[in-house]
């Protein structure tokens, strides 16, 4: 099972009347918030999303926005910057 972060609080919006089905957000996602069914992409799990924003960057029709560099995903980066333990503000830190 993939890791869940803080329910309801991620940045993530998604379209899906402006979905192609090309499954790039599927392809790109390391955490499997996205599932392509019935050619359409579908949420599968908002609170698995770590704001990294690859699927923003990949979805070649915009239907994905997400504020990349919020949340656990820069959480996790400034921790191996700076060396310290990754929180992102949660209660017991989400990472």
């Amino acid at each position: 099972m993939k890791e869940r972060y803080l329910k309801d609080v991620v940045t993530l919006a998604y379209d899906e009347g402006k979905c192609i089905g090309c499954g790039r957000c599927a392809e790109v996602c390391p955490h499997a918030v996205f599932a392509v069914e019935d050619r359409v992409a579908r949420v599968v799990d908002r609170d698995r999303c770590m704001e990294c924003g690859a699927c923003a960057r990949n979805c070649p029709t915009d239907a994905i926005s997400v504020d990349a560099g919020v949340g656990c995903a820069a959480a996790i980066l400034l921790g191996l910057v700076t060396g310290k333990e990754p929180d992102c503000g949660g209660p017991d830190g989400c990472c």
